[in-house]
């Protein structure tokens, strides 16, 4: 790939993102309005730094539509709860996935992911850790008058650790600490600006409650829910000049419930719903040009409706939930109109669902399959998912597969893979007391 370098981390950006490029929302333009008349919904798509950080990086959740909360536990409960840990069914467990990401875009962009975890003696904790290694491939740095400027490979990854711990028979909590490294354009100078690698430090906190051998009719059923705020971090820059970015801190919640069947047949139903903890885009107020208005004194942009995003993380997290800016009109009079409703009905807009099935026979052969929803004004991210899996003695295999139901999506025919390792041939963990 060729970039002109004026252009390189803007460009990058919109490459590796996986939500649709944002549209910021701007009120309708007078001169096609009559008095009174509102616009209609507005794409306001919210996005942030290390946009990969989101990435379902295993099979087993992606193959049930990026659902994996509250189900049951493995080693890449480190991604999606990691205070599933503690009531994981092996001594330890190490898992390897890799996947190629975004083909229809990029043919030189993949996803790599290791994770393992180590039950402590006490029976009642676990320690893990993560690697999530992203490539964004190869681009060619050009000058204004096309000459090569150099050849350089971006990437991102984040380390983890991860401690879990078992407070009474059925609950039990966790925190991972990640660290953050995103280099995008390795150094080179960008209209003036030296450019750098964005770092960050995060940290998820989590919950998960189980109850076993409940009944359901005449079968017997285990019943869970997860809860993780992940990416709790700080904000990211690539220049010593530019706006630091949010990174995605995330709010996942969900159940999950398996019912036994029979002596060899299960199934299980599992739900995510997620809410991106960043402040939403605001509507700007414009000038007789169309143009955004400045503030004199703050030198920023005059906010007509929503909230200024320029604010610190735990006000962006807090904010979240309320700053949705609606959907925004002039009257003839020039002045800002919001819809009644629309701003509540924007913030539900931004909880995306995520729901998946997984089926065992005689715990050896599985297979999945979910659906992934996201509101068209938020990314229009839709697509079906299914997944097998087959697991023998201390080796797992599991494949996944992603089926876009919107056109020219660029995660059609997603394909990813895990392998993983137990480390003591499946023996159940003993159970302990509250």
């Amino acid at each position: 790939m060729k970039f002109h370098w004026s252009h390189t981390i803007t460009l990058t950006l919109l490459l590796v993102a996986l939500w649709p490029a944002s549209v910021v929302a701007q009120p309708c333009d007078p001169q096609f309005q009559s008095a009174g008349q509102q616009c209609g919904d507005q794409l306001n798509t919210i996005t942030t730094a290390v946009p990969f950080l989101m990435i379902s990086p295993d099979s087993r959740a992606g193959g049930m539509g990026d659902a994996g909360v509250a189900i049951s536990p493995d080693a890449n409960a480190i991604h999606w709860n990691p205070s599933k840990l503690a009531f994981a069914p092996n001594d330890g467990e190490f898992s390897m996935s890799y996947s190629p990401w975004l083909r229809n875009l990029v043919p030189d962009m993949s996803l790599a992911y290791l994770a393992g975890y180590k039950r402590l003696s006490n029976k009642r904790s676990a320690v893990g850790g993560s690697l999530r290694y992203f490539n964004l491939g190869s681009i060619l740095f050009t000058d204004i008058n096309g000459n090569t400027l150099r050849d350089f490979k971006p990437a991102e990854f984040a380390v983890d650790l991860t401690f879990a711990q078992q407070f009474s028979e059925n609950f039990s909590g966790g925190i991972a600490i990640r660290y953050i490294n995103s280099n995008l354009t390795g150094g080179i100078s960008v209209q003036g600006a030296n450019s750098k690698a964005g770092q960050s430090v995060a940290a998820d906190v989590s919950f998960y409650y189980r109850k076993e051998q409940i009944q359901m009719g005449d079968k017997d059923a285990t019943f869970a829910f997860g809860t993780n705020i992940s990416n709790i971090g700080a904000k990211m820059s690539y220049t010593e000049t530019s706006a630091q970015n949010f990174i995605p801190i995330n709010l996942r919640i969900g159940p999950s419930i398996k019912l036994e069947l029979d002596q060899y047949n299960s199934i299980a139903f599992n739900m995510d719903v997620n809410k991106l903890l960043v402040p939403t885009p605001p509507v700007y107020l414009l000038d007789s040009n169309n143009a955004p208005l400045i503030d004199p004194v703050t030198q920023r942009y005059q906010v007509a409706s929503g909230r200024d995003p320029n604010v610190g993380v735990m006000s962006g997290i807090l904010g979240s939930f309320s700053d949705a800016p609606g959907n925004v009109s002039y009257d003839d009079d020039n002045n800002v109109v919001v819809e009644p409703g629309s701003r509540m009905r924007e913030e539900f807009r931004e909880i995306n669902l995520a729901g998946g099935f997984e089926y065992w026979y005689a715990e050896q052969f599985a297979f999945r399959t979910g659906y992934f929803w996201e509101h068209y004004t938020k990314g229009n991210r839709k697509y079906f998912t299914l997944g097998a899996g087959v697991k023998y003695s201390i080796f797992t295999l599991d494949l996944s597969y992603l089926i876009a139901n919107t056109q020219r999506s660029p995660l059609a025919n997603t394909l990813r893979f895990t392998l993983g390792f137990k480390f003591d041939k499946g023996k159940k963990k003993p159970s302990t007391e509250g």
